[in-house]
């Protein structure tokens, strides 16, 4: 399993909103120029984080972006899922279909305690248990 940009992305997006809540809305710009990524792959991955109601937008000349939720209701794994899908290790965990011997393979149990057990540590998460270790941190990266 791989976590790629768009889970990593999202990841900074949400800690960046966090960081920055307050009375102004955060524009995409601002995001951008602080996490040095792009404007135009942020906007997309903007979207898949409103449509799962962690931030809303704001409207007009002073505009924006803001975090929906308290950082200390918002965990990793829905930051992940929301991004990249349902966590799944291996494709027979997610969806026994894919694989033909599934019903009779000793390893898919293994596969699946394994990824019980990562979802149940990203759930225990939260984007303000990132915020403090950034807080702690002298330099990080996501």
């Amino acid at each position: 399993m791989k976590i790629s940009t768009k889970g990593r992305y999202g990841l900074r997006i949400m800690l960046d909103l966090a960081r920055n809540d307050g009375e102004t809305p955060r524009m995409i710009s601002d995001i951008c120029k602080s996490q040095g990524l792009s404007n135009k792959y942020v906007s997309r991955l903007i979207i898949e984080l409103r449509k799962a109601g962690m931030i809303s937008s704001v409207r007009g000349a002073k505009g924006g972006y803001k975090i929906k939720r308290l950082p200390k209701h918002i965990t990793l794994l829905e930051i992940i899922e929301t991004m990249e899908g349902p966590l799944s290790i291996v494709d027979c965990v997610g969806c026994p279909k894919k694989c033909k011997k599934s019903a009779n393979c000793s390893a898919r149990e293994i596969w699946s305690e394994a990824n019980e057990k990562i979802r149940r540590e990203f759930e225990s998460i939260t984007l303000q248990d990132i915020l403090n270790r950034q807080d702690n941190a002298a330099d990080y990266c996501i």
